[in-house]
This record gives C-alpha cells, sequence and structure tokens, in this order.
C-alpha cells in the first residue's frame, strides 16, 4: 500500500491510508528469539490468568520447563505493556499533567448503541517481533468501530483510532478507558472530552471493569492471532483486518442470541446507518 517511491512523502500516504505513521517505518524489534519465545507463552498465560503477576507468572512457566528469572518475567511484562490486574488501592500516580478519571459504568444499565464505548491496548505476537493493537468497541453491541496497530505504545495511534470512530459513528455518552497514559494524556483527552461525552476510567489493575474489551482480546487471539505467524506489519495488519470485519459482520455471538455486532448495532440505531 505503500509506495516509498512516490512524490507524496511516506507520513502523508500513511495518514491517507489511515495507517499508523509509526508502523511504516518498523524495524524487527531487539529482542532475541529467546524472550520473544517466552512473551507469546505470558501473553497466553495472562489471557488465561489475568490476576497472575511476575512471581506466579514465573512459576507457570517454570511448571512447563521455563525456567526464568521473576526480574526477566517483570521487564518482558513490561516490554508487553502487561500486568497482574486485580483491585487494589491507586499506590502510583498518573503521569505529571495527566487527568485520572472516576469509573462511570457500576450499576449503569447498558441499552443501547453509542451509549459507551470502550477503549484498550493488547500486545499482538508476531513471527519475529510484535505489535499492538488498540480498538474502540462499542458496548452494547460489541461492535469493533476502529482499531489501530503500532510498533510503540505511544498514544498517538489510540487517537488516531479514536478520532476516526468519532467522525464515522454518532459520538457516544460516554468513553472508557484504562488507566494508561495513552488515555489520560491532554491530546486524547481533548478529543474524548467532546461536548456532550463523559470520559469513565476503569480501577487501578480492575480488569473486569473493562471486561468487555478483555472477552474480545481472547476472542481475537484465539480465532486469529495464536492461528497465525506474522511476518511483517503489513500482513499482520491486513489479517487482522480480514478477520475483524468477519467479527462485526458474520460471527454469532452468544449475548445476543445468536445476531452479530453489526446487526445489533445498526438495527438498534434510531436512524439507520450506511455500515
Amino acid at each position: 500500500m505503500i509506495d516509498r517511491a512516490h512524490n507524496l512523502p511516506v507520513s502523508r500516504q500513511a495518514e491517507l491510508l489511515g495507517i499508523s505513521r509509526g508502523s511504516v517505518y518498523y524495524l524487527p524489534r531487539p529482542v532475541s528469539e529467546a524472550d520473544l519465545a517466552i512473551m507469546r507463552r505470558l501473553d497466553r498465560l495472562h489471557l488465561e490468568y489475568p490476576f497472575a503477576g511476575s512471581r506466579m507468572l514465573r512459576g507457570l512457566l517454570s511448571a512447563e520447563g521455563c525456567i526464568v528469572g521473576r526480574r526477566h518475567v517483570r521487564s518482558l511484562m513490561q516490554r508487553m505493556g502487561i500486568e497482574a490486574l486485580y483491585r487494589r488501592p491507586r499506590a502510583t500516580r498518573p503521569e505529571p499533567g495527566h487527568t485520572v478519571y472516576p469509573y462511570l459504568l457500576r450499576g449503569l444499565a447498558i441499552t443501547r448503541p453509542n451509549q459507551v464505548w470502550a477503549m484498550d491496548i493488547t500486545y499482538i505476537p508476531m513471527a519475529r517481533g510484535f505489535v499492538y493493537l488498540t480498538v474502540v468497541l462499542d458496548w452494547f453491541s460489541r461492535r469493533v468501530l476502529a482499531w489501530r496497530l503500532s510498533i510503540t505504545l505511544d498514544a498517538r495511534f489510540c487517537l488516531e483510532a479514536l478520532n476516526e470512530a468519532l467522525s464515522r459513528y454518532p459520538k457516544p455518552g460516554i468513553i472508557n478507558t484504562d488507566q494508561g497514559s495513552q488515555f489520560t494524556g491532554g491530546d486524547f483527552i481533548a478529543a474524548a472530552a467532546a461536548p456532550g461525552i463523559k470520559i469513565s476510567m476503569d480501577g487501578k489493575g480492575a480488569w473486569r471493569d473493562n471486561l468487555f474489551v478483555e472477552r474480545l482480546w481472547r476472542t481475537v487471539k484465539y480465532e486469529e492471532v495464536y492461528l497465525r505467524a506474522y511476518d511483517n506489519v503489513s500482513a499482520a495488519r491486513t489479517s487482522i483486518a480480514s478477520y475483524l470485519d468477519f467479527y462485526n459482520r458474520r460471527r454469532p455471538h452468544s449475548t445476543h442470541g445468536g445476531a452479530t455486532p453489526d446487526q445489533v448495532y445498526f438495527e438498534s440505531l434510531p436512524v439507520r446507518m450506511a455500515a
């Protein structure tokens, strides 16, 4: 898709294609094959046991015959952007200048599309490296409204996904995220706090506050990511795009009696939108 010999700058081509500029300049991560194998296994274990910290994950790896130090497990978890997910008192402060908002969804009945959107980030393993995936998910229908891949955990790709969703769909009443720096920075907050939109943030480490996105990650990984070995970012993007199109348009959802996210989202809107 990107033509490096074209007169248009590569960054402009990426912008026109809706691709994160960072992923265009992808270089293999300076991570050993051994560490990449451990990270792939950590990703699966984290999905199965989201409450497990570095100590428990080290023990689980050891039980499988993979001997690795706890500090090394912790450093790999940091690189992957994962942590033990359980409710605990807040022991850290947001980055300077970043604001944390209260959680607004507890006890709230979600009854219609665009009442609540949720965003999150997950680690995506490839054959020789890894990238990160973020999505904008409609909480009611479970429809993926927008998504982006990035080779880094900076805030830009999250902002790009949010701006795409805001430009294509009616504004939500609430946008819910975790307390990651990608979602608490000034640029993201400025876009998310548009007139009529409230911002909600999960409790620190409280994975159940964003349960439906966690369920989406499980589905995407077991039905798509773990079945592939993407050679590069372009291959990952193409394959994930195909899967998310299937997920929205054709995959039955048990929560909605077998209806697809597209059916639930578009048929529940007051005015039908073009898909």
